[in-house]
This record gives C-alpha cells, sequence and structure tokens, in this order.
C-alpha cells in the first residue's frame, strides 16, 4: 500500500489536482472584483494600454478568470480554461511592465498565476478531474464497438469460408467482388 501512495503517477496526479484548485480558487475573486466594478477596472487597466472597446475587453478579462477558475477547479476543459488564465495574465503582466516597470513586488503574484496556469495547460489535468473521466467512458465505449466490430468479423468471415467451400472460387467473387462493379 505504502508503494502505492508513493508511486510517481499517483503523486503527479495529486499535485496537479492541488495545483489547480488552488490555482482556480485564489484566482477567481479577481473576476468577481471586475465585475463587481467593470468602468473603473477599464478605466485602471485597459484605457492605459490604449486597447480598442476598454469595457468589452474587461468583461473579456473577468468572464475569462472566473470561466478559467471554475473550469480549472473542477477540472472540466482544464487546458482551455488554463489558457483563458494565461491570456489574461499575459496582459496584467504587460500592463504591470508598461505602467510601473519592472517592479518585482508587482509582478511576483501575476507571475505566479502564469506559471501555474501554463504549467496546467501544458501537462492537462491529471487523473483526478472530470476531463480524465470523460476520457475513460469515451475510451470504455470505442473498446466495447471494436470487441463488436471483431465478433461481427469473425461470424462474417465464418459464413464466408461456407460459401467458398461450398460454391468454389469462382462463385465467391463473383458474389462479393464482382457484384460491387456491375451494380
Amino acid at each position: 500500500m505504502l508503494s502505492t501512495i508513493l508511486t510517481k503517477s499517483f503523486s503527479k496526479d495529486t499535485a496537479l489536482l492541488i495545483l489547480r484548485v488552488i490555482t482556480g480558487t485564489v484566482l477567481i475573486h479577481h473576476g468577481y472584483e471586475k465585475l463587481a466594478n467593470i468602468e473603473n477596472f477599464a478605466d485602471a487597466f485597459v484605457r492605459p494600454l490604449h486597447l480598442p472597446f476598454p469595457i468589452f475587453l474587461s468583461y473579456i478579462a473577468a468572464f475569462s478568470e472566473i470561466g478559467g477558475s471554475w473550469l480549472l477547479i473542477i477540472g472540466l476543459a482544464t487546458r482551455f480554461g488554463a489558457l483563458a488564465i494565461v491570456g489574461t495574465i499575459s496582459v496584467a503582466i504587460y500592463h504591470a511592465l508598461v505602467t510601473a516597470g519592472f517592479n518585482i513586488f508587482l509582478l511576483e503574484l501575476l507571475l505566479l498565476y502564469f506559471s501555474s496556469a501554463t504549467s496546467i495547460a501544458l501537462t492537462g489535468p491529471g487523473n483526478f478531474s472530470l476531463d480524465e473521466v470523460i476520457i475513460r467512458i469515451l475510451k470504455s465505449e470505442d473498446e466495447e464497438e471494436i470487441i463488436s466490430s471483431t465478433r461481427s468479423k469473425s461470424f462474417k468471415e465464418v459464413e464466408i469460408k461456407e460459401d467458398t467451400s461450398e460454391g468454389g472460387l469462382f462463385q465467391f467473387l463473383q458474389e462479393n467482388l464482382f457484384s460491387d462493379i456491375s451494380s
């Protein structure tokens, strides 16, 4: 049992679960703060960058943080959620560099969010996620289809063998191959 707990796979999946949940949980409030006063956020962060449609982009930033955080927390479409966060945090890092220069106290939290979301986007959600549950369900359905198609093929092969033994090779070719050409 101890060897099971200490295996690399279990440790990696547990680490990814912790990283996803903590990153999503601490980042989600930033999106809700943006929504609470979207005009103030647009004035403070989007307009200084001279980006077009500051209110619209502010909503995009808020919803990508909220939606991306929820996707990380529950482990559904995890890479998509992580990429949404990476995009928003990249703009935030750019804003921090343009407005305050290389201020490590301002950048450190942004860089931690960026590195966490990038790590999740690159490695995936791990086994403890809804993404993995969906993949396992789809794989089991594919395996069932493969098994059933293999069984039906073997029954067809038995029928073909029976046909060839009764009528000969020429009759088999005429019924199976030449019938496709003539019709």
